[in-house]
């Protein structure tokens, strides 16, 4: 079985090398083997594993969800439905950062609106900030 270094498995996975080790440092890659000096040795699994986190980390899902992703996706036994339940409310929270995104844009595209951006000292921004 062919084995990279860390370097190499970052470039083949898109992932640092600092995110390797912490990755691995968080349980979500099994242990790697090392050579007899202590470097990381990582075979196609563990970088195929560094790809499905990195696409998980790309879809916003937390590193706990990941986590638990990942468990699913290495036991055989799983139901799908496990799976969907997890992107289901990983899919509400986005659903909520949104629109409080959008509520927050909307007040400062009116803030910025009424403002007159001009030499006055008087600013509807600031005024709102300030809570008066």
């Amino acid at each position: 079985m062919m084995r990279v270094a860390i370097g190499e498995a970052a470039r083949q996975s898109g992932v640092s090398a600092r995110m390797v080790r912490h990755y691995e440092g968080l349980g979500l890659l099994p242990a790697v083997d090392r050579t007899d000096s202590g470097y990381r040795q990582y075979s196609e699994a563990d970088i195929h594993t560094l790809r499905f986190v990195k696409r998980a980390r790309d879809l916003g899902f937390s590193m706990s969800e990941i986590a638990e992703l990942a468990g699913l996706w290495h036991n055989r036994r799983r139901t799908s439905a496990s799976v969907k339940t997890i992107a289901q409310r990983h899919l509400a929270e986005l659903d909520q950062r949104i629109a409080a995104m959008q509520a927050m844009r909307k007040t400062l595209t009116h803030l910025v609106h009424c403002c007159h951006g001009d030499q006055r000292p008087e600013c509807p921004i600031l005024d709102d900030l300030a809570g008066t």
